[in-house]
């Protein structure tokens, strides 16, 4: 009884053995067909370099790199898509925009000078007397207020979006690469890492991408 169940044991643990390698070895091929899938496009030499970019077949593909890009800590990097993705943002870890503040601080400004040039006008620089009526008062000063609130806050709308997307930008390195032409406005989605971003690292960088699971890594020239 004692031989057999001896047997016994050592016929289970050969068994664990054997399974365990059959995992190491499932990973390994895993992880060596997920490399060989991302085919790495290397840039020339001597040239500046905007950022490098990944493309992938699907909006799900993206978004699993986009929340892989964002936890990895990157600051300077976009998603480009031929339609909205919904969850994008979400998964992208963007803020409410910061327009708003452009807008209100135009808005108020509008309202102030509105108010102010009434009141010189009016109270001040050239004042006439109708009726009795007070040199001047916010009611009757209301509708011009009004109309430059409005003008500032649409040029101060405008402006705030200029500013925070860097325009005007009369040539963008995007554009001229072949790749992104083809797929970003088709059937591509791409996520692009800038080389300003302060956690870029050539090699790190491509290994995060690669890990995502990406169809091609290319590099973007200035």
């Amino acid at each position: 009884m004692a031989a057999k169940k001896k047997a016994a044991s050592k016929k289970a643990a050969t068994r664990k053995k054997a399974a365990a390698k059959k995992s190491a070895a499932k990973k390994s091929a895993g992880a060596a067909s997920l490399t060989a899938q991302s085919s790495v496009r290397e840039p020339a030499n001597d040239v500046d370099l905007y950022g490098v970019m990944g493309v992938y077949d699907t909006p799900a593909d993206a978004m699993h790199a986009a929340e892989k890009v964002r936890d990895a800590g990157y600051r300077r990097w976009d998603v480009h898509t031929p339609f909205p993705v919904h969850g994008m943002d979400d998964a992208m870890g963007m803020k409410p925009s910061k327009v708003g503040y452009f807008s209100f601080a135009g808005g108020a400004t509008g309202y102030t000078v509105g108010m102010t040039m009434i009141y010189w006008m009016n109270a001040v620089d050239y004042q006439i007397v109708i009726g009795g009526k007070p040199m001047f008062s916010p009611f009757f000063a209301f509708p011009v207020s009004y109309e430059c609130t409005i003008l500032l806050a649409a040029f101060g709308t405008l402006l705030g979006m200029a500013f925070l997307n860097r325009l005007p930008r009369l040539h963008h390195p995007l554009l001229a690469n072949k790749t992104f032409r083809a797929g970003a406005t088709h059937d591509k989605f791409i996520v692009v890492i800038e080389t300003t971003d302060p956690r870029y690292s050539e090699t790190d960088t491509v290994d995060l991408l690669k890990s995502t699971g990406c169809k091609k890594i290319e590099f973007v020239e200035e």
